[in-house]
């Protein structure tokens, strides 16, 4: 049986929900295919159960430095266990309630699993069809192709763990791996940081790599220039073998946080998969046009399957602005994505929007200026050992417009929001300049910068 549509979505995470219920709100007749808890990876295994672990931690460093505030306080240790558990009943709930806004919006929410076929979408023994197909099926974490790879574990399987782990590695140095050793720390673990280059974060501005690195050193052990061999032994006394190294452990658990890839899984099953229906691959994703078409017409992708940027916001926002375009009226409604603001909750959490000073020089070569700043704001300087903030803008031109604004330091994480839409207005320097100093604050240092 053939079942009509005019739009059918393919997952339901951030990005296939917001298409679908943007689209319903249209009036569109549509049908979204989640197999799994609605909400993807952000809801269940990324943002939002990383956050509450990272206020956790937030709360545990407080408690460390409250008797430089005249304050003592006395409390065991951490039971991660039970506040993982705690986490989870969470954002069980948090996944039923965006089956309701389906329902409540007129979205039919099929809890199985769909894949393409040519001109429709095939799900058990029910052919559908639409005008306009959207794959949103986001992404999932990388596992390294070493022997024993399979005796660690991804984040995904972390925020499942039922039982504690007092020596743990955490491989790799994107934003997840300096996430997880940083809060694992906070909570009591001893953490080794195990990374492939010298420093981490290496996409982002070098300033912020350098300060992050640094501050990892007092936190974690920090082992670089590391090749992976192999992990050896029983859960619980895990063994990493390194490649000319002595080896590492023995650990209880050791995570791999070696990136993300596009889940193109069951998409297509067909010989030659999504290519023998016309749609272009590039680097393992789906690769789309600004108007999120891939090669195929009537097939679009949005999200973490077309790896570009794997934020959250910029999911909603891709298809949101699909919906818009093929539902409301708006033909030009495109996403823009180069000042997409991007924190990472680290210790210290750090901000970023813009260019770095060195894709900046690249593109703008001598017409860029930067103004730089270091200090320890007034929470840190009664603590014993001081965790200072750095500040940087990116300026380009004789008027000075901010392509570039990088922070690292208590509090960066939520100062950035007002600051990227400056930003994204355009402002200048000599804007900056003209705008009152909130003080005492470490966010007034940004239109103080000399």
């Amino acid at each position: 049986m053939t079942h009509k549509y005019d739009m059918i979505v393919i997952g339901g995470g951030s990005a296939g929900l917001a298409a679908a219920r943007r689209a319903a709100r249209y009036g569109a007749k549509v049908i979204l295919f989640e197999p799994r808890e609605l909400g993807g990876t952000c809801v269940n295994r990324g943002c939002v159960p990383k956050k509450m672990l990272y206020n956790a931690a937030f709360v545990q460093d407080t408690i460390q430095d409250a008797p430089s505030y005249g304050t003592s306080v006395e409390v065991g240790a951490f039971d991660l266990p039970h506040f993982l558990g705690r986490v989870r009943a969470y954002v069980s709930r948090l996944s039923n309630v965006f089956g309701e806004h389906l329902a409540k919006e007129g979205v039919e929410h099929v809890a199985a699993s769909a894949e393409l076929v040519a001109g429709a979408v095939l799900s058990g023994s029910e052919r559908y069809e639409a005008p306009h197909i959207v794959l949103a099926t986001g992404g999932r974490p990388r596992w390294p192709t070493i022997v024993g790879s399979e005796l660690g574990m991804t984040s995904d399987e972390f925020f499942e763990l039922k039982r504690p782990i007092e020596r743990v590695a955490v491989v790799g140095g994107g934003y997840i791996a300096v996430e997880l050793a940083g809060v694992l720390a906070s909570l009591g673990s001893r953490v080794s940081l195990v990374l492939r280059g010298s420093e981490v974060l290496r996409s982002f501005d070098a300033m912020l790599r350098a300060r992050l690195t640094e501050e990892l050193r007092h936190q974690v052990e920090l082992v670089t220039g590391a090749t992976l061999d192999s992990l050896q032994g029983a859960v619980g006394e895990l063994t990493l073998s390194l490649r000319e190294r002595a080896p590492l452990g023995p650990f209880d658990a050791v995570i791999w946080a070696t990136g993300r890839v596009p889940n193109l899984e069951g998409l297509c099953t067909t010989s030659g998969g999504l290519e023998s229906l016309g749609i272009r691959l590039k680097d393992g994703a789906i690769a789309v046009d600004e108007f999120d078409r891939t090669t195929l017409p009537g097939v679009y992708a949005i999200g973490d399957v077309t790896n570009r940027a794997q934020l959250t916001p910029v999911a909603i926002a891709a298809g949101r602005k699909l919906a818009d375009r093929l539902f409301g009226g708006q033909p030009d409604a495109i996403l823009r994505y180069d000042q997409v603001p991007t924190v990472v909750f680290s210790h210290p959490p750090l901000g970023t929007v813009g260019l770095s000073e060195a894709e900046a020089r690249e593109r703008y070569g001598e017409l860029v200026t930067t103004y730089q700043a270091t200090f320890a704001d007034t929470y840190q300087v009664l603590l014993e050992r001081r965790v200072t903030t750095s500040m940087k803008l990116v300026c380009v031109g004789p008027e000075e417009r901010i392509v570039g604004l990088h922070v690292i330091g208590r509090g960066a994480d939520e100062m950035l929001q007002g600051f990227a839409v400056a930003v994204r207005m355009g402002a200048r320097k000599a804007d900056f300049d003209a705008t009152l100093a909130i003080h005492p604050t470490s966010s007034e240092e940004f239109v103080t910068l000399r």
